[in-house]
């Protein structure tokens, strides 16, 4: 074997087994519940809990309606900055990559700040109040993964060749972005949503702060007060995470390949 490969292969065994040693051995642990044997008691125990059912259902509508509004917000935006405005890209790019550079918390107090129960729109003061903002707080955090991944699709198609096409058949701009643009890019908008669902799935931050039944305080809570169901629900998060990831993947295979094209 030359020594280049060996290296390589070296980099990649530590690389792995950094990821999956502690995996392992988390999963090992949770099957330890029953005292002298191995069982899914605490996997059981997890998945009964009407707490799990109630937080895991609401994150996922929340994930849901937060999918909705990326799409409805980063599809027209990054088409039309495409199209007809591609000199301030790189102020788009940088706008969005600022939820990277600023903690979820900051943004939390912002909402608190602004949308109390005491201010001019006490959004705050209702549930579905609260549900609104902490959506729109979860398409910020979102909005670096969704954008790029809807700008790389739209890198693969020919934007302007496809509008001019569109227009010349009398369509409107709603037509031209919903049956011409998002169906030529809706390999690229499942990834932002899986993308999406996962970063919804784990948050704690936001969720905790504005007092909401989610599925990422749930976990908090359960790992503060048990010791086999969290492992378990590590375990569970960690397929969800990679489930969705997989899922990218598989998806990415079926995209078309970029063109090369002056848009």
């Amino acid at each position: 074997m030359k020594p280049s490969r060996f290296w390589a292969w070296l980099t990649f065994a530590l690389g792995a087994a950094y990821f999956f040693i502690p995996l392992i051995a988390t999963f090992e642990f949770s099957l330890r519940m029953r005292r002298g044997e191995y069982s899914f008691d605490a996997y059981r125990v997890v998945f009964g809990d009407v707490r799990f059912q109630e937080t895991f259902a609401y994150s996922t509508i929340i994930a849901c309606f937060t999918i909705v509004i990326g799409v409805l917000l980063v599809v027209p935006t990054a088409y039309w900055i495409r199209l007809r405005m591609p000199q301030i890209r790189p102020v788009v790019e940088f706008i969005t990559l600022l939820p990277l550079i600023i903690p979820a918390i900051v943004i939390v107090f912002g909402y608190i700040r602004m949308y109390g129960s005491n201010s001019p729109l006490p959004f705050l003061a209702t549930t579905r109040g609260t549900d609104v903002l902490l959506m729109i707080g979860y398409a910020t955090l979102a909005l670096p993964y969704m954008y790029r991944a809807v700008d790389t699709g739209l890198r693969t198609i020919d934007v302007r060749t496809l509008t001019e096409a569109a227009q010349v058949h009398g369509a409107g701009w709603t037509t031209i972005i919903v049956r011409i643009i998002l169906p030529n890019v809706l390999i690229a908008v499942l990834s932002g949503a899986f993308l999406t669902f996962a970063i919804v799935i784990g948050e704690f931050t936001m969720a905790s702060l504005l007092n909401r039944p989610a599925f990422g305080p749930y976990l908090q809570n359960i790992g503060a007060n048990r010791a086999y169901e969290p492992a378990a629900l590590a375990v569970i998060s960690f397929a969800i995470t990679w489930g969705c990831m997989s899922v990218i993947q598989v998806l990415a295979r079926f995209a078309p390949k970029s063109a090369n094209n002056p848009n």
